[in-house]
């Protein structure tokens, strides 16, 4: 299965994120989608995983979970917004991997792209950076990978314009 996977939009998508997910068979998104309407948007274009981040709106977590926790081929995995890194995990997010125990585990919020094995808890941690405009971070980020059973592979790590781009 090949996810696309993006965060913290803050109410809107730029094009390119369509074309660089043209050939995923699944969006998730980490949250702080900050709107219902970016929600939407990306369940049309492809099936959504989504979780709420903290500047989520009330239509927003109510369409979506704080966090999601499902199986893809033979991997669990875990997606909440706030989750931190190995070493240095969000208290609710390390709450939740020991109680889960997934495979991979995926976040946002820190606008920083991350793809680092937890080798503690034997699991793949990913965070896609900042798809949005708005923020702290200088380019907009995605990340682009295959699942196949017990393997993950063709990780891709996708710079596709400047914050501040309006997509026009």
């Amino acid at each position: 299965m090949k996810i696309g996977l993006l965060s913290d939009t803050h109410g809107w998508v730029d094009p390119a994120v369509y074309e660089h997910f043209a050939a995923v068979d699944e969006v998730w998104h980490a949250g702080d989608a900050g709107s219902i309407e970016v929600i939407t948007e990306l369940e049309a274009f492809r099936p959504l995983r989504a979780v709420w981040g903290n500047c989520d709106d009330f239509e927003v977590r109510r369409a979506t979970k704080e966090f999601l926790l499902f199986r893809v081929g033979n991997k669990n995995v875990l997606i909440i917004h706030i989750g931190g890194y190995p070493g240095r995990y969000s208290p609710r997010a390390l709450e939740l991997i020991n109680e889960l125990r997934p495979d991979i585990f995926v976040c946002g919020h820190s606008h920083i792209v991350k793809v680092i094995y937890d080798r503690h808890h034997s699991m793949l941690c990913v965070n896609p950076g900042s798809a949005g405009r708005t923020g702290m971070h200088k380019v907009m980020t995605l990340l682009r990978f295959t699942i196949d059973d017990d393997r993950v592979s063709d990780m891709e790590v996708i710079e596709f314009g400047s914050r501040g781009r309006t997509g026009e």
